[in-house]
């Protein structure tokens, strides 16, 4: 589900997506985001999940380059590939740095339709000693993958593979946005007590729409609770 919280007043589902539990955490968040934009009339500036959604296409969905003030998305780095938020860093140009801090330049580029949900280009990025006349130099660190034509980078070429890399997750705006994320916790448990995680039914559609009965309830509530707060303000 997508959660909204409204300061002062409370939360409220946005969107929902029932699926069969051999579904993974990102298959939801392209679906969810259409009924989103759909509802709100626009996409979102800034998004909160856990770690489950740190993938490169969720940073770019909520990156443009046309809004100056920016938008983003806060979610913890899972540090899959066996590498630790810093241990990619970038150039200004976006080119990843090797060992020795200098720009990996790019050697090619290919559409992958394999590694993940979305198809997308991805690029081969190689040592900058590489060419025959470079290598003369020898690599400033010694690094092993010298002597077999240097190191080298396979990632998306996309720029939401650079910001969850480059992204603070201790500045207070990521911290503002993160901790917004409570909001779905607070909805979930009144789900739980509606009944969601024990539906006393036999197939997946019958359990799909009770699930969204059970979020309209929720948002009832919170419209019951939003009136009366009016109410009593006049």
């Amino acid at each position: 589900m997508i959660v909204a919280k409204v300061p002062g007043w409370g939360e409220f589902v946005i969107a929902e997506l029932t699926q069969t539990f051999n579904h993974g955490d990102v298959t939801y968040f392209f679906p969810l985001m259409r009924l989103t934009e759909e509802r709100l009339g626009y996409r979102p500036r800034y998004g909160t999940f856990d770690a489950a959604f740190d993938a490169w296409y969720v940073y770019a969905y909520f990156y443009s380059e046309n809004d100056p003030a920016g938008g983003f998305a806060a979610i913890p780095f899972a540090g899959k590939g066996g590498y630790t938020q810093h241990g990619r860093q970038f150039d200004p140009a976006g080119l990843p740095l090797c060992a020795a801090g200098l720009a990996m330049p790019l050697k090619f580029t290919y559409t992958d339709r394999t590694t993940c949900l979305v198809e997308h280009e991805r690029g081969k990025y190689v040592c900058p000693f590489r060419e025959q006349s470079a290598r003369k130099k020898g690599c400033p660190v010694h690094h092993p993958n010298a002597k077999k034509q240097g190191c080298t980078a396979m990632m998306p070429i996309s720029i939401g593979a650079r910001l969850r890399y480059s992204l603070d997750r201790h500045s207070q705006a990521y911290k503002e946005i993160y901790r917004q994320r409570t909001a779905t916790e607070r909805i979930n448990s009144q789900a739980v007590a509606l009944g969601i995680e024990r539906p006393h039914l036999r197939n997946g559609p019958a359990i799909a729409n009770q699930n969204t009965l059970i979020y309209l309830l929720i948002n009832l509530r919170f419209l019951q609770r939003l009136r009366l707060q009016l109410a009593e303000s006049d």
